[in-house]
């Protein structure tokens, strides 16, 4: 831990704003309000600059509470909240927790049908919904009042204001009540809703600043889907806790990525190994491109600047590498930080040779999420992260390499899931435990470092256990796989042990680019994968391929979704 607590400055505010040991978000979001009312709170670049300081922030909020206040909503009343990422979008969460209610968010990319389905099950009387959707929902719930995150569709959430004469009355929201219903599937089966309370977000957002550091100086990135808890937390609630910025990423396109990158000078990037493994991608062939003696040079002095930093904690490479930093729109970028899935170490290793600080972090949507944070002072490439303090972490029935099922204890973990006992009960113990699902071990230093999930293990004839994303890590830096899908086959469909077998869609633009045959792509697949066996232990090498002509199925955080692959 830092030798001062981050959330230091909260008990100037204690007893006066909040009396318990951490603030409820809107209590949270006032005292950053009080701090920083002139500065930049919400920005997005669509193309100009619009941005809101806090102060402008808070007063919309105060107006979209006090007029949900006056059609009915309240405490125990749930709130749908569908749409892109946008400053509409932070503007309603905190607007429906400022009226005591519970935010119910959605992702937007979803069917109309999904969509609805989740409204239902989170007993949802009121919503927020993007313009694309707004009709088709409004169609389907003529009763529910609806409002626009866009202009142009129907009651615009900027103009909505209480009527005349009504006085709005802040609730009194215990820290400890539900302030979000986060879904973690909606797509197949009956969808989960993990019920998180404000304790549990921002004791989460200030235990991760132990080992993360971050200050009102900082401008942060929201690209990935601010619905899922990770951008919920690690970037927006996360930036208005020390009163930083916070620019919303309008696509995931890498060209205009960059764009906002330079132009907000963003210091705070979070992404998904997929995304940082593009850009990492992109900067190295463009060093290729200067000739092998030149690459050879630069090769050389990212590791040497790596090892100085390594060595010393001094970060030389930020001076070292500008001209190409800055040439990918990376110049101004502090901290990127990788989750939603494991990095290869050499992306890691890269990264931080050129002069940004990178770093990993671990949690699920039932720990708010953050469990594990790889401190910029102290990090280990292969490690996913030291865990947050007050995170209790041990490993159940670990086999003879430490591994085992990572079970944890902590403020951050959720309530339960919404009006499901039974299934709250197999993975939330009476004490407060929480079984994750994942594998893993921990080192001396409480690092963990992660094998895989425990529904995709792999066991092969020899008893041996196989984690299908340890294998899938070693295809990372290969330009000509997009996509790749390691699992278990049954090879004669009777025994049940598995051997290893890789799904693999290939790179349209490297196919096009060069013109090649599919019997050519076969070829170079086939060696790709014959190089990573050679890697692998004995009983990890992969028997099968099949080259795949569709892309697989992906969440909207670029997880592949494993139960729906086919070949």
């Amino acid at each position: 831990m830092r030798e001062t607590e981050p959330w230091k400055f909260l008990d100037a505010y204690r007893d006066r704003v909040f009396s318990d040991r951490w603030p409820t978000i809107p209590q949270l979001f006032d005292i950053t309000t009080d701090r920083f009312p002139e500065r930049a709170c919400f920005t997005v670049y669509s193309p100009q600059r619009v941005s809101l300081t806090y102060k402008e922030a808070q007063s919309l909020i105060v107006n979209i509470a006090a007029h949900l206040s006056s059609i009915g909503v309240k405490e125990g009343t749930h709130v749908a909240l569908t749409g892109k990422n946008s400053p509409e979008w932070a503007i309603g969460f905190l607007a429906v927790l400022y009226a005591g209610a519970v935010v119910v968010p959605i992702d937007y990319q979803l069917s109309t049908q999904e969509i609805v389905t989740l409204i239902k099950a989170g007993d949802t009387t009121v919503a927020f919904v993007d313009e694309e959707k707004f009709g088709e929902i409004q169609k389907e719930f003529p009763d529910m009042p609806c409002f626009a995150l866009a202009k142009g569709v129907g009651k615009y959430i900027y103009d909505m204001a209480p009527p005349q004469g009504f006085t709005f009355q802040r609730p009194s929201v215990n820290v400890k009540s539900t302030a979000a219903i986060l879904f973690t599937s909606g797509t197949t089966g009956v969808p989960k809703g993990v019920m998180l309370s404000h304790e549990n977000f921002v004791s989460d957002c200030f235990l991760a600043q132990a080992n993360l550091n971050i200050s009102h100086e900082d401008v942060f990135y929201a690209l990935l889907p601010i619905h899922h808890s990770y951008t919920m937390l690690a970037v927006f609630i996360e930036s208005f806790s020390v009163g930083a910025e916070l620019v919303f990423g309008k696509r995931m396109v890498v060209k205009q990525i960059l764009s906002d990158l330079k132009e907000a000078k963003i210091t705070m990037f979070l992404g998904v190994p997929m995304l940082f493994n593009k850009l990492l991608a992109g900067i190295m062939k463009g060093v290729k491109e200067k000739g092998v003696f030149v690459y050879a040079m630069i090769r050389t002095l990212m590791a040497i600047s790596g090892g100085i930093k390594k060595l010393t904690g001094i970060n030389p490479g930020k001076k070292l590498f500008h001209s190409l930093l800055d040439k990918a729109s990376l110049s101004s970028i502090r901290i990127c930080i990788s989750g939603g899935g494991p990095l290869d170490p050499k992306v890691f290793r890269q990264y931080n040779e050129l002069g940004i600080d990178f770093v990993q972090g671990y949690g699920l949507t039932e720990t708010s999420p953050i469990l594990t944070l790889n401190p910029v002072e102290h990090y280990k490439e292969t490690s996913v992260g030291k865990t947050l303090p007050e995170v209790e972490m041990r490993i159940v029935d670990p086999d003879q390499d430490g591994v085992g099922e990572i079970v944890v204890r902590g403020p951050m973990v959720m309530q339960g899931y919404y009006k499901m006992p039974e299934e709250t009960a197999q993975v939330l113990s009476q004490d407060g435990w929480l079984r994750t699902g994942d594998l893993g071990k921990l080192d001396n230093e409480n690092y963990l470092y992660l094998a895989g999930r425990i529904k995709n293990l792999i066991v092969t004839e020899g008893g041996k256990n196989v984690y299908p994303e340890e294998i899938e890590n070693e295809f990372q830096l290969y330009d000509e796989i997009d996509q790749i899908l390691v699992r278990g086959y049954n090879p004669d469909g009777k025994s049940v042990a598995e051997e290893i077998e890789a799904l693999v869609y290939p790179n349209q633009d490297w196919i096009s680019q060069n013109h090649l045959e599919p019997h050519q792509v076969e070829a170079r697949i086939q060696d790709i994968i014959t190089e990573v066996n050679q890697k692998l232990r004995s009983y990890q090498k992969i028997t099968r391929t099949h080259i795949l002509h569709e892309p697989l199925e992906m969440t909207t955080t670029k997880k592949l979704k494993r139960q729906s692959a086919k070949v």
